[in-house]
């Protein structure tokens, strides 16, 4: 099969390789459409995985073409969305059903090969049906539909809010588009310059103001996005008294924090909370059989979210447009099919 293999820091490599094994519990998954995450820039170009070769890749959709031992010959033919972490089931988290706290989880496209390829190899429990209006490049973005909804949910919004979201990436805008989901009255997402005003303006319910036109914003919620201590100082900002931030924006560097707003937190009496990932059971009710839902009833609108889309054979040209920012983006999307 041919798959997208990183050999080290920078040592990405499209080669043919074998399909994976597929263990007791689960299943070959054939795959038709992969995301690229934010996270995979750093991953793939400065920060490696925690081995080599390693296929990246969390945020994919495909079809099951085959089973291992002990999962029903019926799934082969099915169309899936793919939970990407693999709980331990063990530890006091997993006890819970709190699998994205897991204290030893493995995750697919990091700790394990992922969706940079035309096969995966993916646990049984893992696997989210499809239906049939669901196509699979939405797919393909329940990941970071679910994992913005948990952040979202984590704020406490309610119906008649004003939410703010600081930042401008995929997961920003879909918390955006999740808080008018949810009843927030005026949304707003908050973005470094105008570059990214026409991706927000295809997002309905959802303002667009830069940095400097967002101080008179007075948020119930802010979820911060970004991972600086600009962003966070920002949204320590917009918080009205006694209202609520979360922090998902994940850090480059260590964080600090200037005396000013820390007293400001204070003084406000800001509650700040912080979330990851998102909530997954098999067949229950969780974050993702509301991203699910949601893509099925249009309540979220997935081609605004998705801006590119390239065949395969061109993912290079994906990582490249995102790492060098060379255009205004938000969901880059790479095609199997």
């Amino acid at each position: 099969m041919r798959a997208y293999e990183l050999h080290g820091v920078n040592d990405l490599r499209l080669e043919e390789i074998e399909k994976p094994e597929i263990p007791s519990g689960w299943v070959l998954v054939q795959v038709k459409a992969s995301g690229i995450c934010s996270s995979d820039i750093p991953r793939i170009f400065t920060n490696g995985t925690y081995h080599f070769p390693t296929i990246p890749g969390h945020e994919f959709s495909g079809v099951v073409v085959a089973c291992g031992e002990g999962v029903p010959k019926e799934r082969i033919g099915k169309r899936v969305g793919v939970f990407p972490l693999i709980p331990c089931r063990t530890c006091p988290q997993c006890r819970e059903k709190k699998y994205e706290m897991c204290d030893h989880y493995d995750y697919l496209g990091s700790r394990r090969d992922g969706g940079f390829a035309e096969y995966v190899a993916v646990p049984d429990w893992n696997l989210v049906e499809l239906p049939e209006h669901v196509s699979f490049c939405e797919a393909a973005m329940l990941e970071p539909l679910s994992v913005a909804l948990h952040a979202v949910k984590r704020s406490g919004v309610k119906p008649g809010d004003t939410a703010a979201v600081i930042g401008t990436g995929m997961i920003g805008f879909a918390a955006a588009a999740w808080a008018k989901v949810l009843g927030a009255e005026s949304v707003f997402v908050v973005g470094r310059s105008e570059n990214k005003r026409a991706i927000a303006e295809k997002i309905p319910g959802i303002t667009y103001v830069t940095e400097q036109e967002s101080d008179t914003i007075e948020a119930d919620v802010v979820v911060e996005a970004v991972g600086t201590p600009q962003a966070i100082s920002k949204a320590v900002l917009l918080a009205k008294p006694g209202g609520s931030i979360v922090l998902m924006g994940n850090p480059s560097g260590d964080i600090s924090m200037e005396k000013t707003v820390y007293w400001r937190i204070l003084r406000k009496q800001l509650t700040v909370t912080g979330t990851w990932n998102s909530s997954y059971e098999k067949d229950k009710e969780c974050d993702w059989t509301e991203a699910l839902d949601a893509l099925l009833q249009k309540k979220i609108p997935a081609e605004a979210l998705m801006t590119h889309c390239f065949s395969s054979d061109r993912l290079m040209e994906g990582l490249e447009l995102m790492k060098n920012h060379k255009e205004p983006y938000c969901k880059v999307m790479v095609s199997w099919e």
